[in-house]
């Protein structure tokens, strides 16, 4: 029941650069901080690329939906491949829909996505040959989307996040929201409550650990849509599976997940290690791995090169598992079948930065929420990953990479959608890296529990505030009690000032590289947008002057 597959060496994560938007002459100008390509150029080399590309290959098509099937949120999707890794990893990933297709009405027939994948030429390990002409077109005016020459899932998977740009620009035009978020469930045991929230995080900055946290429920770990539904702002996962970074999940840190990848049932790893036994290794799985073994590299063995000298390791650090979302012990199966999907009361944004952004924050409004804790958010990476400590990488609503239409249009239909539902959900900030001026992390991994479930019950109604220039903040006196509750741990004073202390300069840098980074990424960007920015810039200036540049809680005052 398990499949291992590996892409080519060359062939291991998305191809950001050969992935573009056709876009019409008349709106290339509205689309330049997008890579895009003119429409008639784009269509004229993809389809060049593709002339015999799946000559002598068998035709893989299959019909699946985006969401529940039959419900409001469905969008129906046909995939073309001649790839059975492919075809294999979205029979996982979705529901099936062929029988959907069979009762649509004839008014809704032309209304749905199209995905065209082709491996192209194989080599003898039946990987990509032609990696230069690799390409991945999309046509979001026709919701077609063209991908040639590649196996990496993120390239050739159309429903992953080739259809999420589609329906991106599809609920920009409609009134809806496609979000890079998770949702999951709250759960209040003494109370007898069950609170759903989203989630959108940048890469490495806590989403699937969130969605995950022990003692909750999951419904989905990527992709959300939300729609009005009578007044109520309703969500639903789009994913039947999941397809997650294989690497430093292990017993201690992500139990659930790997009790299942070590199950006898269905699961896809993809550039993993197979080893002598048969069995997938990878890297950070707590586990002595063999010295040898076949792995996305080939026959490969310990301390073994590449064509560029480079030590190739047991497996891909972008290696990844495939498998049903519906195996997790924490489904929360009545959210996860609902066709009408759930009623979303609170909204996590959850960034990584060092040294700005308090652990747990609550917006004092939607549109705060949108323009202060989304539209903000910066992944601060690490000298392991990008060579240089501590820059700062704008990631808005954690959907940069996929977002299809200009960023202040999409960021104003975000504060417009919200606005429009009776029943807004709360919006909170998150940031589980604040480091100590040791450099230290100053709470655990676990203590994400104790964040979600103050907010939960602020959207019930319970525990004070102190207001601060962004929001508002919890009380040590609550806080005691939940690290007490939930992780049996003391909290100190001394901690939670450090940790709650407002910082107003550096607050006002954030504030102007947000600016900076909308000028750059979209000209057209409301003028709102600005004034609001600004105006919130002098307030932590007047802020600064009047109680200083570090802010204890409780000092400030609206």
């Amino acid at each position: 029941k398990q499949t291992i597959h590996w892409d080519g060496y060359g062939d291991q994560a998305r191809d950001k650069q050969s992935t573009r938007f056709m876009v019409y002459k008349e709106n290339l100008e509205n689309m330049k901080s997008l890579n895009s390509i003119e429409y008639e150029a784009g269509y004229e080399e993809i389809m060049g690329i593709s002339k015999g590309i799946m000559k002598g290959k068998d035709a893989v098509v299959l019909f699946f939906s985006e969401g529940p099937t039959e419900s409001p949120f469905t969008i129906p999707c046909i995939q073309f491949t001649d790839s059975w890794y492919v075809a294999h990893s979205e029979t996982i990933l979705y529901r099936l829909a062929y029988n959907h297709f069979m009762k649509m009405k004839d008014s809704e027939k032309g209304d749905f996505f199209r995905f065209i994948h082709s491996a192209g030429e194989l080599d003898e390990n039946n990987n990509t040959v032609n990696l230069d002409k690799r390409r991945i077109y999309m046509d979001t005016q026709n919701n077609i989307v063209y991908s040639m020459n590649n196996q990496y899932a993120g390239n050739s998977i159309g429903l992953k996040k080739h259809s999420m740009r589609l329906a991106i620009n599809k609920s920009g035009k409609e009134g809806w929201l496609c979000e890079h978020m998770f949702v999951m469930a709250a759960l209040n045991e003494e109370k007898n409550r069950k609170t759903y929230f989203c989630g959108a995080y940048p890469s490495a900055c806590g989403k699937t650990s969130t969605a995950m946290i022990p003692g909750e429920q999951i419904v989905g770990d990527d992709i959300a849509y939300f729609r009005n539904m009578n007044g109520e702002f309703r969500a639903v996962n789009v994913e039947f599976g999941m397809f997650g970074i294989i690497k430093d999940v292990n017993a201690e840190d992500d139990p659930v997940i790997f009790e299942n990848l070590k199950k006898n049932q269905e699961v896809i790893f993809s550039n993993v290690l197979m080893g002598p036994d048969g069995n997938p290794y990878w890297l950070g799985m707590g586990e002595e791995a063999p010295k040898e073994g076949r792995n996305h590299f080939g026959a490969w063995h310990e301390g073994v090169k590449d064509a560029k000298g480079n030590t190739v390791g047991i497996a891909h650090g972008n290696a990844r598992y495939t498998m049903r979302l519906d195996y997790l012990a924490n489904i929360d199966k009545e959210g996860f079948e609902a066709k009408d999907g759930v009623k979303v009361e609170g909204i996590l944004y959850g960034g990584r930065d060092s040294d700005i952004s308090v652990p747990i924050e609550e917006s004092p409004s939607w549109r705060d929420g949108i323009l202060l804790k989304a539209a903000t958010l910066e992944s601060e990476t690490t000298s392991a990953t990008i060579g240089a400590e501590g820059v700062r990488k704008p990631s808005p609503m954690a959907n940069l990479d996929f977002v299809s239409y200009p960023l202040g249009q999409y960021t104003m239909n975000n504060i417009k959608f919200g606005e429009g539902v009776k029943e807004t959900p709360k919006v909170f900030s998150t940031n589980y890296f604040m480091l100590s001026e040791e450099g230290k992390f100053m709470t655990s991994k676990l203590a994400k529990r104790v964040w979600l479930h103050w907010a939960e019950g602020r959207i019930h109604g319970e525990y004070e505030t102190y207001d601060t220039p962004t929001g508002k903040i919890p009380h040590y006196k609550d806080l005691v009690v939940l690290f007490k509750k939930y992780l049996n741990e003391d909290f100190s004073k001394e901690k939670y000032t450090y940790l709650f202390t407002f910082r107003c300069t550096k607050w006002i840098e954030k504030l102007e590289r947000t600016k900076a980074f909308y000028e750059k990424m979209d000209s057209n960007t409301p003028k709102e947008v600005f004034d609001y920015w600004n105006a919130e810039i002098e307030r932590i200036k007047a802020a600064r002057e009047k109680y200083g540049d570090l802010i204890k809680p409780g000092e400030y005052m609206v």
